[in-house]
């Protein structure tokens, strides 16, 4: 066999190639999922309420990375509720623009107050600045009046409000009443138990402070139709949430939220 070539035979296994490849199949496959999640999206666009979606619509205009991380339109509790007569008003740009722009004077509205309030506590209330915190959310404010080991608004395990907690009020409540805003009352304990029976916890505690701090702020004047709510929440959403016994967390919150008009074809009606 000397002299003669040497042939070597390479065979290629043929795959599933060309047409019949599975290529298509991954990208097809990829297609129907886009789809798929693209009319879902759109149905649960339809699903949620015209005022939610004006939340959604204010909250991707106005985001600003540099600016706190923007405003949240998730945490319901923290954003002011908007209600409306006509549901189908949001499908006209103009009205929806007007209440855009009702939103952003809403904002500076409630960065006023908030200014106006931390002013008149630095005045009046300096020995306890460091117990009252103030906050704005989407032209929405927040009073949050925090308790210490000695008992700022309440003595411990007491729905009693004390002396220096009528005092705060007391100071407080005028300003809250001239800002014509709808006022939530809320009442918070942290996770310390001293009740020997389960029939009184720390929710009617909670419960019974904020009532306190209702009938106080009416005593100073507060008319009862501005309020909406009085609510208490037990140890449920702690201020210091890495230490739920912590006495900051024995707090009264009063939120201000809001109120504007609109004008739809003539007629008027009310946001909140």
């Amino acid at each position: 066999m000397e002299g003669q070539p040497i042939i070597i035979k390479k065979v290629r296994k043929k795959g599933h190639g060309g047409g019949h490849g599975g290529a298509w199949k991954v990208a097809y496959a990829d297609f129907v999922t886009a789809m798929m999640a693209f009319f879902l999206l759109m149905w649960l666009v339809a699903m949620v309420s015209p005022e939610k979606r004006a939340g959604v619509s204010y909250y991707f205009k106005h985001f600003n990375i540099f600016d706190k991380g923007g405003l949240s339109f998730v945490d319901s509790k923290l954003t002011p509720k908007v209600s409306l007569i006509d549901d189908q008003a949001l499908g006209k740009p103009e009205l929806t623009l007007q209440i855009e722009e009702e939103a952003e004077r809403a904002l500076k509205s409630g960065e006023a107050l908030s200014e106006h309030l931390k002013k008149e506590i630095e005045a009046k209330l300096s020995d306890f600045k460091d117990q009252i915190i103030i906050d704005t959310f989407e032209g929405a404010v927040r009073v949050e009046i925090l308790d210490k080991e000695t008992g700022t608004m309440f003595p411990l395990g007491s729905a009693e409000i004390s002396s220096n907690g009528k005092r705060i009020l007391k100071i407080i409540s005028p300003s809250i009443i001239t800002s014509n805003r709808k006022i939530a009352i809320e009442g918070h304990t942290d996770a310390l138990v001293f009740a020997a029976s389960h029939k009184y916890s720390n929710w009617e505690l909670s419960t019974e402070r904020a009532s306190a701090a209702r009938r106080e702020m009416e005593r100073d004047g507060l008319p009862p139709e501005m309020l909406i709510r009085v609510t208490g929440y037990a140890a449920t959403e702690p201020l210091i949430k890495n230490n739920l016994y912590d006495p900051r967390n024995r707090r009264i919150s009063i939120l201000m939220f809001y109120q504007y008009k609109i004008k739809n074809q003539g007629s008027i009606k009310d946001i909140k």
